[in-house]
């Protein structure tokens, strides 16, 4: 999922990269990108968003979750990648307006104006790299007085190799999302940091309120 990025480099390799992964994105990813689904479960019961933009929005599968726990709100998924935004065009085909997709880079705000109550970063920040933290500043632009993030992401892992080997991945897992999000002066109600395979990696949920 690939939202936002400052190099034109980086831009180009993740187009090329999600090219190919595209294909089986959906097939694969249940595998490690954990906590997705109670994240939006947990905004359902408490929010009630009139709009919602999910940064990064892939293939488009939380754009199909968000549209029917929130049957009223307006809903737009922003994704740099072509051919990840061709497989969410057919999944939110049924749903006419109310659910559309932009293709476009995460450095401007999409409101128009008209702010965001929820703002969804589902495994998108520690792939913004550099950037995360200017990204989280740019969305306090684009959410409502009262609104807030749902962030769910990888965390950190104790072990280098691994760490090493994500980032051939693209994505960072330092810690570097949750100390943006403090830093950026977000109260997280909850927050919570779980481990994966036996702690060979942990992962981050939590909701972000101003």
């Amino acid at each position: 999922m690939s939202g936002a990025t400052n190099s034109r480099a980086a831009l180009a390799d993740l187009d090329a990269y999600y090219r190919w992964h595209a294909h089986f994105y959906d097939a694969t990813r249940w595998a490690f990108l954990f906590g997705r689904a109670a994240l939006l479960r947990l905004c359902a019961e408490e929010h009630r968003p009139r709009r919602i933009l999910e940064v990064g929005c892939g293939t488009g599968k939380n754009l199909v979750a968000l549209a029917r726990f929130f049957p009223q709100a307006e809903i737009v998924g922003l994704d740099l990648s072509a051919g990840m935004l061709g497989k969410a065009r057919k999944k939110i085909a049924g749903y006419d307006t109310r659910v559309s997709v932009l293709q476009r880079v995460y450095n401007h705000p999409v409101s128009d104006g008209d702010p965001f109550d929820l703002i969804v970063f589902s495994y998108c920040l520690t792939m913004i790299n550099p950037g995360y933290a200017e990204v989280l500043r740019l969305c306090q632009q684009d959410l409502s007085a009262n609104g807030c993030l749902a962030v769910v992401d990888f965390h950190d892992s104790r072990f280098a190799w691994f760490r090493r080997w994500m980032c051939l991945n693209h994505v960072r897992m330092d810690g570097q999302i949750l100390e943006a999000l403090q830093r950026a002066g977000f109260k997280l109600q909850p927050c919570v940091v779980r481990s994966a395979y036996g702690g060979l990696w942990r992962w981050l949920s939590c909701l972000a309120s101003r």
